[in-house]
């Protein structure tokens, strides 16, 4: 069933900390000082940071990865508003619940003209007519939703719902609000968590912040369980070191720091692994990154650059799956993202490959900056305006007009070859089609 914002948001707002409560629940924020990370959302002056300190919050969805602080910022507005606030979760919550709500919301209305805010946790697991129960209350402003949802509400939330609310992206957190946090944690563990001094080794600190993933629920969740079973030492301290780390995550640390050497390094192997046709150890390296944290984005362009630079026309299919396999990554995000990255990885390194394309612009750059100036020939200048006084476009030979839809003519005065086919895959189409137009006699 859900629950009554009155029975739980009474004073103060937020429901006071409970031993048993998981610890990253009792490090939430209780104002804007302590809430980490989404300045682009809640920095001062913001629309959001406004609507909520003014108390003017309309409905919208916050949307975005788990622990990055969706909850957090709902708690925040509703501890800051003067609505009586309700709560539910879509996961258990039914028809019934919102009926429920929505007669209290109703009930207060009418009695003393008291907003209500509905916080809807996991909005995206309601059905079609579930959301749309929601509809006329919401409309009517007999209700301020508050939709927390890790999926794209535009795919999971219904087109009429998001129509009457804002959508709000939170983002993963990056690595100053994870320390910050960790910061925060360390001092709230030695209060509630253990009596003793805690201290982390650099190596456990990066550990930490690189498995989280921009998941604060998750980093904070490892500082707890490595606390707790971690013996403190004959000086009283808890030292979490590398080892410790590993064991609260249950990941290994993987060397990549991806502003230093390992970085590129790592990007420099797996280029070279697709150029090289070897699709296993393009995988590596790339599973290599996306375990530490690297943005599928960044990788997504390096093999839409390798498609086209090392595959070009051998594959013109190639730069096609890459270019899809991006455009996936950035609309489905991780961890989903990994699957048509593999597949724009594999099929690059499989292809057939072809330098020839990048070759040949290269070439040309540096004619353009050494070679002799050439002056556009007068039958291919534009035609529109100068035809008849300056004669441009005249005796230009328009190629469908040819058989095969060619036609020898100038293009290029002082003629020089900077594309050289390969005899790879469809490069050597290519090539017999240019060599078949080479031994076309010119128009008399």
């Amino acid at each position: 069933m859900g629950q009554s914002g009155m029975d739980l948001f009474e004073e103060p707002k937020l429901p006071p900390s409970k031993e048993s409560e998981p610890f990253a629940a009792r490090l939430a924020p209780h104002d804007f000082d302590e809430f980490m990370g989404q300045e682009h959302l809640v920095a001062p002056g913001s629309l959001l940071r406004r609507a909520i300190d003014a108390d003017q919050l309309g409905s919208c969805v916050f949307f975005g990865p788990p622990g990055t602080g969706k909850t957090a910022l709902a708690r925040l507005a509703a501890q800051k508003s003067k609505a009586a606030i309700e709560y539910i979760n879509a996961v258990t919550a039914g028809i019934q619940d919102l009926r429920l709500v929505v007669k209290r919301a109703l009930e207060r209305k009418k009695l003393n003209g008291q907003k209500t805010l509905l916080i809807i946790d996991e909005i995206h697991h309601f059905n079609r007519t579930q959301q749309d129960a929601l509809l006329p209350d919401v409309e009517r402003g007999n209700l301020t939703l508050v939709g927390l949802t890790t999926e794209n509400p535009f795919f999971y939330v219904n087109s009429a719902l998001m129509s009457r609310s804002t959508a709000f992206e939170f983002k993963p957190l990056d690595r100053t609000s994870l320390e910050k946090i960790l910061t925060q944690g360390v001092q709230k563990a030695e209060k509630i968590v253990s009596p003793h001094k805690i201290e982390l080794s650099k190596e456990a600190v990066n550990h930490l912040i690189q498995s989280s993933g921009g998941d604060a629920r998750r980093l904070l969740n490892a500082l707890e369980l490595a606390v707790k079973t971690t013996q403190p030492s004959k000086a009283h301290k808890i030292v979490i070191d590398l080892k410790t780390a590993e064991a609260s995550t249950q990941t290994k640390s993987i060397r990549y720091d991806k502003k230093g050497d390992d970085h590129y390094d790592t990007i420099s192997a797996f280029i070279k692994s697709m150029r090289g046709g070897d699709p296993d150890a393009a995988l590596y390296w790339m599973a290599k990154m996306l375990h530490a944290g690297e943005d599928p984005r960044f990788i997504a362009r390096r093999v839409m650059i390798c498609a086209s630079e090392d595959v070009g026309n051998a594959d013109p299919q190639a730069i096609s799956v890459a270019t899809a396999a991006g455009r996936m990554v950035e609309m489905v995000g991780m961890p989903e993202a990994r699957i048509p990255l593999a597949q724009a990885v594999t099929y690059v390194a499989c292809a057939p490959k072809s330098n020839a394309s990048y070759l040949a612009i290269d070439a040309a750059l540096r004619e353009v900056e050494s070679g002799p100036a050439r002056e556009v020939p007068t039958h291919l200048k534009d035609a529109s305006q100068d035809k008849k006084s300056l004669g441009h476009g005249v005796g230009y030979l328009y190629p469908h007009d040819f058989p095969g839809h060619f036609v020898p003519q100038e293009y290029m005065p002082q003629k020089k070859e900077f594309y050289q086919p390969t005899d790879e895959g469809y490069d050597t189409v290519i090539k017999e089609r240019l060599a078949k137009w080479k031994k076309t006699k010119p128009q008399k």
